[in-house]
């Protein structure tokens, strides 16, 4: 039994460890990506780029390009002014937006922007084409830092905002100045996150085609998020949103990075539209280092207030945020997330926190897999660390006495945030459990004092998950087979294995009768998208309901058929009967034949056998655990060796405890390699020095040791599943406990923190140093 299992919960199929439905076409080659597909007579796309981070665009001649072989057409800035803007999810007030352009408009504002796109009968003639665009461009100084960019006198990077400063925030909650006052101790640290690049297997990639005879837009994309770009597309290229359908077929992974609506999309499908034929764009690896939105970045100083016996007083954070040269869509999300989450799994009584975004001339930033909470939690967890070393205390023992006991449920925290269960003493108990915490310390402490660098590291943590609505419509067909439409598109997770169980437990069938669509704005009810670990508790619970319905509207067919009282009927495997006489019995065929016949239907119930549900949670659900990483350190080299990872997640009620470990396993990698390989590097001019794989350090699958899992059950209360989001769990706790563990490690060499990525070059410094 999967470690994630939870006996006795859910129903036949609701916690069933089944396998994905969706990997045999991917295995065996027969998937369905956009790149995949071909329209006749199709017309490909490559965009002339900006070499500069910041500069005046003097001159730009499309000339020799347009007169190219096989070019079809060059377009600039002045083909494109009159389309519309993107949108901005304005999620602090006041917020200075500056959205991308469709093409850059006499200024350049980072590397990578396009300037010029180059239509041609083939990808390579484009290419040979874009090579003879000349483009003279007057330097402007750049703005790298975000400090730098906020700093009296910085250039201005969008003169008519008057300011790089995008949005400002404030969370303020109790006495801070007697938070001080009463605490033993304050610490401090300032903490730099690197930038990350998605870096998901299918770089993003559009194609396009316009239908004169039905005045329809169909476009098929890479995204997570089918409906959102519709209504961009629509809006933007003055179309009603009927006339755009958006098609989202197998996805290569996203991680946020895929939640947004590039221009790169808009201006392929206005290129279809104009130019009256099917038009493709497929991003090159280095294209999407340098153009898609990258995740992390921000710079925070941090203080922690508490008391002798390590009680929490208080928690102040300063927090300025990249948003690069362009705010996209959730762009100021992650800020928002990054302050609202600084309390972490602890009762924290005063906050003053503020956040602050500003414009620089590097690409953009929004969304990436946590999207501001691996940020709030690793600042607390190493604040938390930190008082513990400070105060002579374990690290449980610190976190032991300021987690928020399991009755305090609903809490709400200093920032306003409202918990809806948990027991994270119960998580961390069984996570010290399974790791054997007295034993490794004891084990340390012999293995120290042979002169070997090894530590231990722990996060506590929480993830926010499934905020707001989804929908999806369950059918069943005259068959008796089922159909499920859902707007949560998958790019990986499983959805159609997991709502194929959700719905199959409410109508008593086999999941295998259940078939799961999705990713198709059209005949699909309008949804949001999948992102934020919000899938299985909306959009699961919305297929829940829809499933409900139907199971309702069947049992008064049923009870028709069988000529029984609806309420002496009940829903039985594979149909239903009459409650105990089993052989009074009817299948779902016979109920959907009668639902579909046209006569015979009884007074008072409506014909067929569909329900279509928009649920909407009451609030969000907060995931918890405990991770717990174990580290070896070559002194003289200073590579750092990952060990041993023990975790415990609390995702409530997991569905399929199969998928559950898949997802936590990719999380963990993910985490991990931000703590120990990956990080994006500019210099000063704003050139990427990290462009490729060659240079962007991926986790590999020997890299890290397989992490001993386990869990706890809390069901939320906010859905009726009782799901939790657990998508983002491994990049939230992962990192703090890495650092946490190397920092551990090299406590008797003088070091207090180092910033992610832990390198070897970095270690092997701070040995030295502190050998001296």
């Amino acid at each position: 039994m999967s470690p994630l299992s939870a006996p006795g919960e859910g129903g036949r199929w609701i916690g069933a460890p089944r396998r994905r439905v969706e990997d045999r076409p991917l295995l065996t080659g027969r998937g369905r990506f956009t790149d995949d597909l071909r329209r006749p007579g199709a017309l490909r796309v490559v965009f002339v780029r900006s070499p500069h981070a910041h500069a005046d665009i003097r001159r730009l001649d499309i000339g020799a390009a347009a007169a190219a072989p096989g070019v079809v057409r060059v377009v600039t800035a002045a083909d494109v002014r009159h389309l519309g803007a993107f949108a901005v999810n304005p999620f602090f007030a006041d917020m200075k937006v500056a959205p991308p352009p469709l093409l850059a408009d006499g200024v350049v504002r980072a590397v990578g922007e396009p300037v010029a796109a180059v239509v041609a009968v083939s990808a390579a003639l484009a290419r040979d084409a874009a090579d003879r665009v000349t483009v003279d461009y007057a330097l402007r100084p750049p703005v790298v830092d975000v400090e730098a960019a906020l700093a009296p006198g910085a250039p201005v990077i969008h003169p008519g905002l008057g300011t790089n400063r995008a949005f400002a925030g404030t969370w303020r909650t109790g006495d801070m100045a007697a938070a001080r006052a009463a605490a033993a101790r304050v610490v401090r640290l300032r903490v730099d996150q690197a930038r990350l690049a998605a870096v998901p297997l299918e770089p993003r990639t559009v194609l396009a085609e316009w239908e004169p005879a039905a005045g329809e837009l169909t476009v098929w994309t890479s995204t997570q998020a089918p409906f959102r770009a519709r209504a961009e597309l629509a809006r933007i290229l003055g179309l009603g949103e009927e006339r755009v359908r958006v098609i989202a077929p197998d996805v290569g992974g996203g991680f946020g990075a895929k939640g947004a609506t590039y221009r790169e999309e808009v201006l392929v499908a206005w290129l279809a539209l104009t130019l009256a034929r099917p038009v493709g764009w497929t991003s090159t690896r280095a294209e999407d280092f340098l153009t898609t939105q990258q995740g992390r970045g921000a710079r925070t100083e941090g203080a922690l207030a508490v008391t002798a016996d390590g009680r929490i007083t208080g928690l102040e954070a300063r927090i300025v945020v990249p948003l690069g040269a362009h705010a996209m869509v959730n762009a100021p999300g992650p800020a928002r997330n990054h302050a609202r989450t600084l309390p972490g799994a602890y009762v924290v009584p005063a906050v003053e926190i503020e956040v602050t975004g500003a414009y620089t001339t590097t690409p953009p930033t929004g969304p990436y897999r946590g999207a501001g909470r691996p940020e709030g939690i690793f600042l607390i967890e190493r604040l938390m660390d930190e008082a513990a070393r400070v105060l002579g205390l374990d690290p449980v023992e610190i976190r032991r006495r300021n987690l928020i006991p399991a009755g305090a449920f609903p809490y709400r925290t200093a920032t306003g945030q409202v918990y809806d269960s948990g027991d994270y003493a119960a998580a961390l108990d069984r996570a010290l459990a399974l790791a054997d915490y007295a034993r490794r310390r004891a084990e340390q402490a012999r293995r120290r004092a042979a002169g070997e660098v090894t530590g231990l590291g722990l996060a506590c943590y929480v993830e926010p998950a499934a905020l707001g609505w989804e929908s999806a419509c369950v059918r069943v067909e005259r068959t008796g087979a089922v159909t499920v439409i859902t707007c949560a598109s998958a790019h990986g997770q499983g959805h159609e294995t997991v709502w194929a169980q959700v719905v199959a437990d409410v109508l008593g069938v086999a999941p295998e009768a259940v078939r799961v669509l999705h990713g198709d704005t059209r005949g699909a009810p309008q949804g949001v998208g999948t992102f934020g670990s919000r899938s299985t508790a909306l959009g699961g619970s919305a297929a829940y309901r829809a499933a409900e319905r139907v199971r309702e509207r069947a049992r008064r067919l049923a009870a028709h058929l069988l000529e029984a009282a609806v309420d002496d009927v009940v829903a039985v495997d594979g149909g239903f009967q009459v409650a105990g006489m089993p052989a009074r019995r009817v299948g779902w065929a016979a109920v959907a034949e009668l639902a579909y016949r046209g006569t015979g239907v009884p007074a008072g119930v409506e014909p067929g056998l569909e329900a279509t549900v928009f649920f909407q949670a009451e609030g969000e659900t907060w995931s918890f655990g405990t991770c717990l990483a174990a580290v070896d350190i070559d002194p003289d080299t200073g590579r750092v060796r990952l060990t041993a990872c023990v975790w415990v997640d609390d995702a409530g009620r997991v569905i399929n405890p199969l998928l559950a470990e898949g997802q936590l396993h990719g999380g963990y990698a993910q985490g991990a390699g931000q703590a120990l390989l990956e990080g994006l590097a500019y210099d000063g001019e704003g050139q990427l020095l990290t462009a490729s794989l060659v240079d962007y350090a991926l986790p590999r699958a020997d890299d890290f040791p397989e992490p001993v899992l386990g869990a706890t059950v809390t069901p939320s209360p906010r859905n009726p599943l009782g799901a939790k989001g657990l998508g983002e769990a491994g990049c939230i706790a992962v990192p703090a406990a890495v650092v946490n563990a190397v920092v551990d490690a090299l406590a008797p060499f003088g070091v207090a923190h180092l910033d992610m990525p832990i390198t070897p070059e970095k270690v092997w410094r701070v040995i030295r140093a502190g050998r001296r």
